[in-house]
């Protein structure tokens, strides 16, 4: 009988040693599976190619809107408000889900899961009618908003208030999910570990996120240049409000308070109390205005905020965030933990 071969150097006892990743591999995987600046590139590379496929169909297929009636005319804004908003909403969507795919990780840790989602997002909403209310009042009293005229009536009002209200909540989801959703979480994650390894500290996952969160704030304000009207004190304010969102999410590691609060925020802007938005003034709002004064204490063209006023309600969110939104355990970044509950990626 053949005595089987074995390593003499070897004890039955010993374990087999385990095989050093090579370089290569080092380059594009870490602890916590494939590296965040790849991920980023990755991220970047597809929803840019996804969004170029998709505008060189549409224009190349999607017919032009009717002109001829009155009718058709609304027939077609509705179409264009809903399609426009809804396109980059699934875009992004879609390229977070390969992104999870790709890490092995579960997509609601990009921030739309959670069992609280509409209780989040319903109180995002009242909160955001309730925050600009008292914004829209503060200018009327002062002086420096003036109300004209009521430009909708009966089914008119209750038909554009809708599409208003859907094409809004498609805003904010698009944007909160596009700069504080897959982009936070893995910037996040690629500026904790850079953090940990400088300072060895237990603070770098806090580090990291709010690191991330000034720099997509900071791209987020800047994003808004291009808007007709805007101001230097409305991209402050622009800026300033994606910090505040990001402090509903490290509350409650969850986007739909921000969600909501920004949906209704730029709908009682735009539709129920007819200012303009970030400089833009849509058709079909509830009411005709305009601002009186210096636009630093108006807004004037950029609308409610592009007034200095607006500080006073993001601290008075922010105040809002802290004490109705539960100190959740994804305060303390459990939703930013490594891969290790889930398939290893470099396996």
């Amino acid at each position: 009988m053949e005595t089987p071969d074995y390593d003499p150097t070897l004890t039955p006892t010993e374990p087999v040693p385990p095989t050093r990743p090579s370089v290569l591999h080092n380059i594009f995987i870490g602890k916590d599976g494939l590296r965040a600046g790849w991920s980023l590139l990755i991220f970047i590379a597809l929803l840019a190619a996804l969004l170029f496929c998709v505008g060189a169909i549409a224009h190349k297929f999607y017919p032009s809107p009717p002109r001829s009636t009155k009718a058709a005319s609304e027939i077609s804004m509705s179409v264009r408000e809903f399609v426009g908003e809804a396109i980059p909403f699934l875009a992004v969507l879609l390229v977070a889900w390969i992104m999870s795919k790709i890490e092995r990780r579960p997509n609601s840790v990009y921030g739309l899961g959670g069992s609280r989602r509409l209780s989040y997002f319903l109180a995002g909403v009242a909160w955001g009618v309730t925050c600009l209310s008292l914004l829209v009042l503060a200018l009327w009293k002062t002086g420096y908003l003036v109300i004209d005229q009521r430009l909708l009536f009966g089914s008119d009002a209750l038909r554009y208030g809708a599409l208003w209200l859907l094409a809004f909540v498609l805003v904010g989801l698009t944007e909160e999910y596009l700069t504080r959703g897959y982009l936070q979480y893995t910037l996040t994650r690629g500026l904790a570990g850079i953090y940990q390894w400088l300072f060895k500290s237990r603070h770098s996952k806090a580090l990291g996120f709010w690191t991330a969160a000034v720099l997509g704030s900071l791209f987020f304000g800047l994003s808004h240049r291009s808007n007709p009207g805007e101001s230097p004190i409305g991209l402050l304010s622009a800026g300033l409000v994606g910090l505040v969102f990001c402090f509903s999410l490290w509350r409650t590691g969850s986007l739909w308070w921000a969600i909501g609060f920004h949906a209704s925020w730029d709908w009682a802007q735009s539709f129920l109390y007819g200012v303009a938005d970030s400089g833009t003034m849509i058709q079909h709002r509830l009411f005709a205005t305009h601002p009186v004064g210096k636009p630093i204490f108006s807004g004037g063209a950029t609308g409610p905020e592009g007034s200095i006023s607006i500080i006073a309600i993001l601290f008075l969110v922010s105040v809002i965030i802290f004490l109705t939104l539960p100190h959740a355990p994804h305060r303390d970044m459990a939703s930013l933990a490594p891969v290790s509950n889930v398939t290893d990626i470099s396996r």
